[in-house]
């Protein structure tokens, strides 16, 4: 098994773009490193680019947002395990950021608790996907048993929540793009339009960390205007960007310290948008031969590779001479047509971030959070005194549990309120 393990990984190493594998010495020196869609590959379950589950039905333009194309029942396992849930796949009708039709999938997972007195309250479940291939999606992984976010869901499960897991980037991979937002949203339609699951007439909560709350939290904004028909309790969100344009400049540059690991964000961005904007992101124009070649192998790739590839490398480094963010409007104007605020959520929010993210500073974050709050939004934000992204998203964890379970059992989502204290000097990398 070994033997053809390694035979595998040859092969695949040597069908990707190749580009050096000697850098400055002050960059990350990590080689090209075999991507896990490979390792899924050897797995017996398709993935989704070889399943014609997932296909596009001839007359896509016919199905309005929500629709079902099909479904099917499949086994969710966590960490390789069969877990004893019923899990429903549905492929439904959505749209992309140009409000052309396209089609994703969602998990619904029902627990073997009975709920009596009401309809069964979901949790909307955003994994931080962050990943340039439909493998790492969650309909994929939670048949494989590597969701990386599955043992969270757990705990609204014992509740005897359901629970809804969308492939809120699409097929195609986007990366903090409105679209995320509308995917939400038609998931939860979808859902609601298969009567058996009987969740028709559930209240809904959702919740996402990092990716994760970028798609939740722009399904909270467009709700009223995009699918007023989706009853939504309450968006519990953390480590999510604002500002596109400042967290672009950012992680585009290198920085000191664990502060330069925000770098492969950048990369994994760029990968990303190239897809919904090919007329604006173009790697030709804006990167050298060395930078084409990395971001064609961050082309089919999940979050653990992209990363470890990514940081140390900021992506400044590689533009052709002449090239930035700062010289390119129609780059600049994608991204704060993607940046948050351009809609306030009408529903209530419980918001927080590290006081210290070396991937998402604060402030990219906090001008967000107080146009939130000046425009009436029905807030609570923190800010946690405890340093580093993943860490995070641990400590904000519990209270986001707590207080969306608290809403699904009908009561108040509890006082408005703003707390973001700074702790650190001005100047320090990633305040």
């Amino acid at each position: 098994m070994s033997a053809c393990l390694a035979a595998g990984a040859t092969a695949t190493a040597a069908a990707q773009p190749e580009y050096p594998h000697t850098f400055p010495p002050d960059q990350n020196q990590v080689p090209q490193l075999p991507s896990e869609p490979w390792l899924y590959d050897q797995l017996p379950i398709l993935t989704p680019s070889e399943d014609p589950w997932y296909s596009d039905p001839p007359n896509l333009a016919d199905y309005a947002p929500g629709d079902i194309v099909r479904s099917r029942e499949v086994q969710t396992r966590v960490l390789g395990i069969p877990f004893p849930v019923s899990t429903r796949q549905l492929l439904f009708r959505s749209e992309n950021v140009h409000g052309e039709p396209i089609v994703t999938a969602t998990s619904v997972i029902t627990p073997g608790i009975p709920w009596q007195g009401s309809a069964r309250p979901v949790v909307s479940f955003q994994e931080a996907i962050d990943s340039t291939s439909s493998s790492c999606n969650p309909s994929y992984t939670l048949q494989t048993g590597t969701m990386k976010e599955s043992a969270l869901v757990i705990y609204w499960l014992m509740q005897g929540f359901a629970i809804n897991v969308p492939d809120f980037d699409g097929k195609f991979n986007t990366f903090n793009t409105y679209d995320e937002g509308k995917m939400v949203l038609d998931s939860l339609r979808a859902m609601k339009n298969d009567n058996s699951l009987g969740l028709t007439d559930s209240g809904i909560a959702l919740y996402g960390y990092s990716g994760g709350g970028s798609g939740s939290i722009r399904a909270a904004e467009l709700r009223q205007s995009y699918a007023p028909d989706v009853r939504l309790l309450g968006t519990a969100i953390g480590g999510t960007p604002g500002d596109l344009v400042g967290i672009a400049k950012y992680a585009s540059e290198p920085q000191p310290g664990l502060a330069g690991t925000s770098n492969f964000t950048m990369w994994l961005g760029f990968a990303s948008l190239a897809r919904e904007y090919p007329d604006v992101f173009k790697p030709e124009e804006f990167l050298t031969p060395e930078g084409q070649g990395l971001l064609a192998d961050f082309q089919n790739r999940c979050y653990a590779t992209i990363a470890l590839e990514g940081v140390y490398r900021p992506i400044s480094e590689y533009f052709q001479p002449g090239k930035s963010l700062e010289t390119s409007p129609e780059v600049l104007k994608v991204l704060s047509d993607n940046s948050l605020g351009k809609h306030i959520p009408d529903t209530p929010v419980l918001w927080w971030h590290g006081f210290w993210d070396e991937l998402i500073p604060p402030s990219t974050v906090l001008p967000t959070v107080q146009s939130y709050w000046d425009r009436g939004a029905d807030l609570r934000f923190y800010t946690v005194p405890v340093p580093e992204h993943i860490t995070n998203a641990v400590t904000g964890w519990p209270p986001a549990v707590a207080w969306t379970s608290a809403l699904l059992r009908g009561l108040g989502p509890g006082p408005k309120f703003k707390a973001d204290y700074q702790l650190l000097p001005e100047g320090f990398p990633g305040r």
